[in-house]
Formats: structure tokens, sequence, C-alpha cells
């Protein structure tokens, strides 16, 4: 059960995978290749795993921030992310550029040997300790996790950095905005009664439709200095709204011509309509 005992066998299973893949000619048996590929893909995952519950273990204050993980877009954000980027770093060692441009690849490299070297001390020393006293962490064998910790977050922003276009602080902000809104809007709408809080408990899908809808009329009239605000050019605004800045405008002054009785009959139709 111990933590340390479980990294030694993990390690002992990527060890004896890599020897198998140097032992074999890919060219002669390229099927068998592809498996013992996949095989090591799979160890190495189990090995980051244990590692991270390692870390969360014996240097939980002591952690890299990942607080830039929010700039990423949804779709990278997976549970086998940390495994990718060991991948990549292998690749941009061995001078393959599978996803970035050559010239990111090769500012990126010198990052890549710092946190492979860094793996392969860290693999070292918890051998070290897990044959000796796996029940310990000393404080030689935290600095080097620390040490990884950092490396590997930097690696990862990076890497990621260059692939696709993270979010700006600016844009994060405004998703926020756009957060508080959705929020003080659903409270509106309970007070006013056109939703209910059984259909929020209960995940009514017309919700899905409803709340933007009525999101926009509170973002334009209610709330009219908030994420929707008009007065702000279509590059200031998120890129949630900007595209439809022309559209938002039309919207904004028909809903200024509606009358208390009119704007509450347009949110109750805009609540039941599909």
């Amino acid at each position: 059960p111990r933590l340390l005992s479980q990294f030694f066998f993990a390690d002992e299973r990527v060890t004896r995978v890599v020897a198998e893949i140097n032992g074999l000619d890919a060219e002669l048996d390229p099927q068998q290749y592809l498996v013992l590929l996949n095989q090591l893909h799979l160890s190495q995952a189990h090995l980051l795993a244990i590692l991270e519950r390692i870390m969360e273990e014996c240097i939980p204050t002591q952690r890299h921030s990942r607080d830039y993980l929010v700039k990423f877009p949804e779709e990278l954000l997976v549970d086998n992310l940390g495994n990718h980027m060991l991948f990549a770093a292998e690749c941009l060692l061995a001078g393959t550029f599978l996803e970035v441009e050559e010239a990111d690849g090769a500012q990126l490299r010198p990052q890549a040997r710092s946190l492979l070297c860094s793996l392969e001390l860290v693999r070292t020393v918890l051998r070290e300790q897990s044959l000796s006293q796996p029940g310990s962490y000393p404080e030689p064998v935290q600095a080097v996790l620390v040490q990884f910790d950092r490396l590997f977050a930097e690696f990862e922003l990076s890497y990621v950095s260059s692939l696709v276009a993270v979010k700006s602080p600016e844009e994060i902000y405004r998703q926020q905005e756009i957060i508080v809104l959705f929020c003080e809007t659903v409270e509106r709408a309970l007070h006013l009664g056109y939703l209910t809080q059984e259909m929020i408990d209960g995940y009514e899908p017309l919700l899905m439709f409803t709340i933007p809808r009525l999101a926009i009329i509170s973002g334009l009239l209610i709330y009219p200095e908030g994420p929707l605000s008009l007065e702000q050019s279509p590059e200031q605004m998120s890129r949630v709204f900007s595209p439809f800045y022309n559209l938002l405008k039309k919207i904004r002054d028909l809903l200024r011509v509606l009358s208390a009785e009119e704007l509450c009959l347009l949110e109750r139709s805009l609540c039941a309509a599909e």
C-alpha cells in the first residue's frame, strides 16, 4: 500500500518496456513495436499518476501553481495531459517536431531536456528511497520533487502556448463577468417567477435556451455596464459576443421601446419557447 513501493514496481514496468523497445527492430516487426509503444504510454501514465500522489503527500504546500490551466482551451484539459507533455518532451529531445513549428521546437528543447533529466533524477532517488526507507521522504527527496514539479509546470505552459492561443487575463476576466451575468439573470428570473428552483435542481433541458436568452436581455437593459455593454468596441467584448455586436445593438434598440408589461411578456415568452 505504500506509494513508494507502488512507484518502484511502476518504474520497473517502464524500464522493462523501454528495454524491450530498444531490443526490437521496428522495421522487421512494426506491429510488435506499436504494441510496445502503447504499453510504454500506459506504463508512463501509471508512473506519473503515482508520482502525482507522492507529490501531494510529500510536498503539498510546495507545489508549483497550476493557475495557468484556466488559460487552456477546455479540449486540452484531459486526464492524460501530463503523459502527453512527457511524450512531447521526448519527441523534442529526439529532434521530432510533431505538433509545433521547428523554430518553436528548437526553443522548447532546452526545457524538454531539463524536464526529462529531472524525471530521471526523480526516478533514481525514489527507487533508492523505496528500497531503504519506503515510508519517509527526507529533505533531499523533497527538493528533487519540488524541482521536477516546477520544471513540469513551466514546460507544460510553454508547450501548450506554442500550440494554441492561450486565454489572456483580460479574456478570463470577461468570461468571469459573463458567469456573474448569468448568475444574476437566474436570480432575477427566480424572483420574477420566470423559472422555478425545481427546474434548476432537476436540470430542466429548456434552461439551456432560456437562461442565455434572458441573460442577453439582462445584459442589455438591466446591467448595461456589464459584459454586454455596447459602449465598448467589439474588440473589448468577450469573443462569445463580439461577432454579434451589430445584432446586439439592434436588439437593444428594440428592447428600449418596450413598456414594462411588454418586456415581462417577452421574457415569459422566451422562457416557454423551444
